[in-house]
């Protein structure tokens, strides 16, 4: 059984969004525009229980029950550590508005990353870059919107383009700053001693070589040098990597998934192709281990047994009412009883109308993105950097 890949996006936001209490700081609060073209409103303040906890911000869930996602990107490591931001908590956050998720990387919260002596006249070439990336990057989700893919990848090359030509003038100034790891500290970050995993003497000693030669190599600026010094560390390192991160065997991987019985022929084809795909993998032939991956799973995923219709409605936050449940529980049973190859137009064509139904639900429960500049929790209260 196949979900149309466009609208996974929607199953994503239904997953992650929260709830909160938003309670203007002024009455009317009114946009601005920053040089950058993000829109953002004037500052709001929300109060409500943290929902979960993201990398990059966190989901509120509130007694009005409306959602909010609060980006963390303008405060800093250290300040996100001291918070100690767990589900559960009560927090008030003051913050503005935006339009979608991409707004919340500003030029600022860009340049808080930069290394500190970059000149003046090198940030005015990087915001201009900047603010046309951003420009990109809108013109591509309205091609995705309507459909029009091409148009959408050409404009995401263009992006890349001008990311490449900021990473041309910013490399200088990192690799000034840039103060390496010791190669003992280095290694000590993959956790092989945690795992009593030891490195044979001659091994370590033909890593830190080869390790010194790629710091010297990226200190001189020497990109494609450095990147194949690299891959001759990580052949050496590859069967201590194997050990720590063991590849699961063909029983085991099957043994995970909840299957009809397999009958003994395609067990056997598929324990061949599974070895053809870990094959692929360790020559890092990738477009073959695509290829034979996607084959596997079209055979594997024949005997996989599916989710009832209620299974897979409790992955979303909302209810729905019964007469597009009733809708919604046929098309789902309909789409199960087609041919995952035979009748591919036709499960599209009916997860199409199944997501329809479902679209005012995502809408009304959709979150809120707001950029926070202030964090109150226990009293104490966070500013933004």
């Amino acid at each position: 059984m196949k979900k149309p890949i466009k609208k996974s996006w929607m199953i994503a936001s239904a997953l992650t969004i929260g709830m909160a209490v938003l309670t203007p700081l002024q009455a009317g609060a009114t946009s601005v525009e920053p040089t950058n073209g993000v829109t953002v409103q004037m500052e709001q303040q929300i109060t409500g229980t943290i929902k979960s906890v993201h990398g990059d911000g966190i989901n509120l869930k509130g007694r009005d029950g409306k959602n909010y996602f609060i980006s963390f990107f303008k405060f800093s490591e250290e300040q996100l550590e001291q918070m100690k931001l767990v589900a559960g908590q009560e927090i008030t956050v003051e913050g503005g508005v935006v339009e979608n998720y991409a707004d919340f990387y500003t030029f600022e919260v860009y340049k808080k990353d930069l290394p500190k002596n970059v000149p003046n006249e090198e940030l005015t070439k990087l915001e201009k870059m900047f603010s046309e990336v951003k420009k990109l990057e809108k013109e591509a989700s309205n091609a995705i919107t309507n459909k029009k893919m091409d148009e959408a990848e050409k404009k995401y090359e263009e992006m890349n383009k001008i990311y490449e030509e900021m990473h041309k003038i910013t490399k200088p100034y990192y690799l000034a700053n840039w103060q390496p790891q010791p190669f003992e500290e280095f290694l000590k970050d993959y956790g092989f001693s945690e795992n009593n995993i030891v490195i044979a003497e001659n091994d370590k000693k033909e890593l830190k070589a080869i390790y010194e030669e790629w710091v010297k190599l990226e200190k001189d600026g020497q990109e494609e040098k450095a990147k194949e010094k690299m891959k001759g560390f990580n052949k050496i390192l590859q069967p201590y990597l194997d050990e720590l991160y063991p590849t699961p065997t063909f029983e085991e991987y099957i043994g995970r998934l909840d299957l009809l019985e397999i009958p003994t022929e395609t067990i056997a084809k598929l324990k061949i192709i599974y070895a053809d795909v870990r094959k692929a993998e360790r020559e890092e032939n990738y477009d073959l281990f695509s290829e034979i991956w996607l084959e596997f799973h079209d055979i594997l995923g024949q005997f996989i047994i599916p989710q009832t219709f209620e299974e897979y409605m409790s992955s979303f936050e909302f209810k729905v009412n019964k007469a597009d449940s009733k809708q919604l529980k046929q098309l789902y049973e309909e789409i199960l009883k087609l041919d995952g190859k035979e009748d591919s137009a036709k499960i599209e064509e009916k997860w199409e109308a199944f997501y329809t139904i479902l679209e005012p639900y995502f809408e009304a429960n959709k979150a809120n993105l707001i950029s926070a500049s202030k964090i109150t929790i226990n009293g104490q209260d966070f500013i933004s950097q």
